[in-house]
């Protein structure tokens, strides 16, 4: 109830810098405050990929870049979290200003970079907060992307290092080939391109997995919503053939129509315009996989209605980022809370009945 007060006088901030306050102020929880259990509901609480979700609701990568507050996730409600983006290499990211607020369209345009500190120092980091191969209070997984220096053609192996870093830490990992903010990056979406660069990461962390006598870890890809809806199923099909675990559908759109903002800014939209298109990728991928892949949805949930939406439209699970931005930190406990109630509404006594259901 405070923050819609609150509000601007954190918009009165520069949006990185009152990023950066943030993740402090979380530091703080997670260095004075003993990991919190999830917020858990019996009828919210799935089993994927061999993995406890207490909630379906998580952190969406590219807040918690360098995975510093690995730890403070569960005490704000989330039933799971996605660190990184990481590269193999640190890298600052693109010239600052780097991010914008879209106040009226309740929106954010990015071109940050994949700025992080690279996978080597944010795993020495994690081996003092993280025990490798050990439960967290929350599932948490791991995104990687290819480090902006890195050739195209260069790209698994730039994508090896960073796994083979982080995945003692990680109970799923996701490649991130869609960001629009990494040049020629969105080229790894390429069915050839892709199908290569997943095998050999899957390839990979099975052997990784053999190694630490462990089941193999999920590995799930995040795509783009500017592909057309020919080219999702073309994905789908070359991600089910290369026995990939699961889409993250969507990263942040290029497209700008319908913004009542006035701004020329380059980057990725993320926020409520996103909403439909991200929905109806979903929809597309959930009937190409044909129930054979969970999928998470993410871009511009706002509330408890926009992720039973999601679901309902295929995503086993949802993220939140930007909706963190303009509806308060407390956003993920608001909608598992509300949750159950939309699913009595309907008369279903779960949520994986309602995965798909208006497809």
């Amino acid at each position: 109830m405070l923050y819609p007060l609150l509000r601007p006088l954190f918009f009165a901030v520069d949006s990185e810098r009152a990023h950066h306050f943030a993740i402090d102020a979380l530091k703080v929880v997670q260095a004075t405050t003993p990991p919190l259990s999830p917020l858990s509901d019996i009828r919210l609480s799935q089993q994927l990929w061999g993995i406890h979700f207490p909630n379906p609701v998580g952190l969406a990568a590219g807040y918690d870049k360098n995975a510093a507050v690995p730890l403070a996730w569960s005490a704000l409600g989330f039933g799971f979290a996605e660190l990184g983006t990481i590269t193999a290499k640190a890298q600052p990211g693109n010239p600052k200003p780097r991010i914008f607020r879209l106040p009226r369209d309740a929106a954010l345009i990015n071109r940050m970079g994949f700025n992080n500190d690279g996978a080597s120092a944010v795993a020495q980091r994690l081996t003092r907060v993280l025990p490798p191969h050990r439960s967290h209070p929350i599932p948490l997984g791991f995104n990687i992307g290819k480090s902006k220096v890195t050739p195209l053609e260069a790209a698994a192996d730039d994508y090896v290092e960073s796994l083979e870093r982080l995945f003692p830490f990680a109970d799923y990992l996701v490649v991130n080939v869609s960001s629009p903010n990494t040049p020629e990056l969105r080229k790894l979406q390429e069915p050839d391109r892709l199908g290569r660069l997943l095998e050999t990461l899957r390839v990979r962390s099975e052997q990784l997995a053999t190694h630490a006598h462990q089941p193999a870890k999920p590995l799930l890809v995040k795509i783009a919503p500017d592909l057309t809806n020919e080219e999702l199923v073309e994905l789908a099909r070359v991600v089910l053939a290369v026995g990939v675990s699961g889409l993250i559908a969507t990263n942040t759109t290029l497209a700008r129509a319908g913004l009542r903002s006035s701004i020329s800014e380059d980057g990725g939209l993320s926020g409520k315009p996103l909403a439909t298109r991200a929905t109806e990728v979903l929809r597309v991928l959930y009937r190409a996989v044909e129930g054979k892949l969970p999928l998470i949805g993410v871009g511009g949930i706002f509330s408890a209605e926009d992720a039973y939406a999601r679901i309902r439209a295929g995503a086993s699970l949802v993220q939140l980022y930007t909706g963190l931005i303009y509806e308060g930190p407390l956003l993920a406990r608001r909608i598992v809370r509300e949750l159950p109630r939309l699913l009595m509404r309907d008369g279903l006594p779960h949520l994986r009945d309602a995965v798909g259901k208006d497809v």
